[in-house]
């Protein structure tokens, strides 16, 4: 054999033994694979076509007390479009129809989409924005659009759905209802979402996909899937009409006084139930929306209002009654250096106690604590205590602000402390403990807890009830409470609150004016002031609690509590008068007569009929009795002032809408 030849015979076994072994390796590795780590590597191609999906719970719904949605989840839908998935055959039959359709819904031209469709296709686009964040039915309409309905592949539309949640009753009572933010960083859930929200999220399920192609998922059913548990439903004690009256009434007053911010909170006297809660804040461009919950978080000094837990103290401790004499001088005194006056020009000289607080004398105020509890101002301090005055109420809503009570010790405490605080000033309330302790005074003496929730369900089952709960059983004898009670009927009949007096409707309640940053360098130049009015209505076996605090109004107008503040109580308890017949004055009717029904439950329907029994009205206050009567439809009358002493249609008589009444009163 020629040595040439033998030579690439040579290369060939050699080309051969390595190919043999190459083989031979590829063989030893697969049998690797295969029986050695054969597991692993089908655990890892199983979690790169596999993969675990949260399945995202619903959120439980916010309920009004009548079963009226506050807050819901709704899912909306952007719609985007794949340029280059479709077809030149679909995209040019299509593109002017689809564009039409368009124009029409989102009042556009026609010429606009076409455009913007084009300019896509030539470059490209795979996920131009058609039209976002999409209703339900505004969804499918687009989606049986030409070339649309021909689905992702052929017509190129790509669906995005997401949840958000929506108010239906739009921005009133906002704040209170809250919001669910608590996984965006640097947020977290306020209100009732917030408060409530581990009731409200539901648990998150699990479920395992297998991958089928790019971006393309199908579920694989097995038995470690996990189904999500749908949020639980909250039924609070707001109620939507109160709300409305509430948010209009403090809306109009904020606009015309151009106030800084205010709030509004009316509580159910027996129950504590929160009925409504407003919250507004002025924006740069002076329009007013729910920017903070004021009423829970915002500790001030109330002013005047905390006159009526002073007078109440010193009632208490029999440091003075009702008729003791007190000097309040020319209106300017000093104590201990610093001079309080009246705002009263020339003072009110030597009135009664009871007078003071009707005038709201700060002098008045400041003698009655002074002289009596300056040797032991401790005692003083301990009633503030007892009535839970220096701590927060505990509600469940976050950020609820810190009251402060200075006590011998403390920072605050000098000797004009209790001259000062005698009328609102070296303390701090929020509005939701002022309005807590005047609601006791209207409960006979007994401190609730405001309530925000009444139940928590599942669909119709209740999982949760919740009762009221009372912080203190007698904040003071029956004595003082009837006192005081009469101070602050008086207070809207001939004291700083006259301006808001009615004879269609009875309300008892204090004004407050407090002067606030007076520490600044500009207050002199620059005056503000903190105007409120709390109280309650009807005077007489009151319903409803209230208190309004708006700060900052345009001096230039006016800022004393009865001129600013007060007009929004008048209007939410006049609206509540006029719309919602109050239970306390039916049930408080003389049923002396059996075909007289005392209950309002059972009496109220059939005062809502064509025809209807006439209550008793005897020895009823006529501005109640009126108002009762109107609230059927009927027209009176009146002659004379006082209670009712006579009426023209006797008492279990058949009454129609629309007839006249005449009461005479006494």
């Amino acid at each position: 054999m020629p040595v040439e030849d033998k030579n690439i015979l040579n290369r060939l076994y050699i080309i051969a033994g390595g190919m043999f072994l190459f083989a031979l390796l590829i063989a030893v590795k697969l049998i690797d694979i295969q029986f050695v780590d054969g597991d692993k590597y089908r655990e890892m191609a199983h979690k790169n076509t596999t993969k675990n999906f949260v399945i995202t719970a619903n959120r439980g719904n916010v309920y009004a007390d009548d079963g009226s949605l506050l807050a819901t989840s709704v899912p909306k839908y952007d719609i985007r479009f794949d340029a280059v998935t479709v077809s030149s055959e679909n995209f040019k039959e299509n593109m002017v129809p689809l564009s039409q359709e368009l124009g029409k819904m989102f009042g556009k031209p026609a010429s606009y989409y076409q455009n913007v469709f084009r300019k896509a296709r030539a470059n490209k686009n795979r996920y131009l924005a058609v039209a976002k964040n999409l209703g339900y039915s505004e969804y499918i309409k687009v989606k049986s659009m030409p070339l649309f309905r021909l689905g992702p592949y052929k017509g190129g539309i790509i669906v995005e759905q997401r949840t958000v949640r929506e108010h239906p009753i739009g921005k009133i009572a906002e704040r209170m209802v809250g919001s669910e933010s608590s996984q965006k960083p640097g947020y977290y859930a306020v209100g009732l979402e917030g408060a409530f929200n581990d009731y409200l999220h539901g648990k998150e399920g699990r479920r395992l996909k297998q991958k089928i192609a790019k971006g393309q998922w199908k579920p694989v059913y097995d038995d470690n899937e996990i189904e999500p548990q749908d949020g639980y439903d909250i039924v609070s004690t707001l109620n939507i009409n109160i709300q409305d009256i509430a948010h209009h009434a403090l809306l109009k007053q904020l606009e015309y006084y151009e106030a800084e911010h205010g709030t509004v909170i009316v509580m159910e006297v027996k129950t504590g139930e929160i009925k409504a809660v407003s919250n507004l804040g002025r924006t740069k461009d002076g329009t007013y929306y729910e920017k903070l919950n004021y009423a829970i978080g915002e500790s001030h000094e109330p002013g005047s209002t905390f006159k009526v837990m002073a007078m109440m103290a010193a009632l208490e401790d029999k440091v003075i009654d009702t008729s003791t004499v007190v000097d309040t001088k020319a209106g300017s005194k000093s104590f201990y250096g610093r001079r309080i006056n009246d705002s009263h020009h020339g003072g009110y000289g030597k009135i009664s106690a009871a007078k003071a607080l009707e005038v709201s004398s700060n002098i008045g105020l400041a003698t009655i604590i002074d002289e009596g509890y300056s040797k032991n101002p401790e005692k003083f301090i301990n009633h503030l205590k007892d009535w839970g005055l220096d701590t927060p109420i505990g509600i469940p809503i976050k950020g609820e602000g810190k009251p402060m009570i200075p006590e011998p010790g403390h920072s605050k405490w000098s000797r004009n402390a209790l001259p000062s605080m005698a009328y609102g000033y070296n303390l701090s309330l929020t509005p939701l403990q002022t309005l807590t302790f005047y609601n006791a005074v209207a409960n006979d003496g007994v401190m609730v807890k405001p309530l925000f929730i009444k139940e928590i369900k599942s669909w119709n089952r209740e999982v949760e009830h919740f009762d009221t709960e009372v912080m203190n059983d007698k904040i003071a004898s029956e004595e003082t409470i009837n006192e005081i009670r009469e101070i602050l009927k008086n207070i809207v009949k001939r004291g700083t609150g006259k301006s808001l007096y009615s004879e269609n409707f009875s309300m008892a309640g204090k004004t407050g004016t407090a002067q606030t940053e007076y520490w600044m360098k500009d207050w002199a130049s620059n005056r503000r002031y903190v105007s409120s009015f709390a109280g309650y209505f009807p005077a007489e076996n009151p319903k409803y609690s209230c208190i309004v605090v708006i700060h900052k109004p345009s001096i230039k107008k006016g800022f004393y509590g009865a001129d600013v503040s007060g007009p929004v109580f008048k209007r939410i308890a006049q609206k509540i008068f006029t719309d919602s017949p109050l239970v306390a004055e039916v049930a408080n009717l003389d049923a002396s007569d059996k075909r007289i029904e005392t209950d309002f439950e059972s009496y109220y329907p059939k005062a809502q009929k064509k025809y209807t029994l006439m209550p008793n009205l005897q020895g009823m206050a006529g501005m109640d009795a009126v108002s009762l009567l109107e609230n059927l439809g009927l027209k009176v009358k009146t002659q004379g002032i006082g209670s009712v002493s006579q009426q023209s249609i006797k008492s279990g008589e058949n009454i129609k809408k629309g007839t006249q009444i005449v009461l005479k009163l006494s």
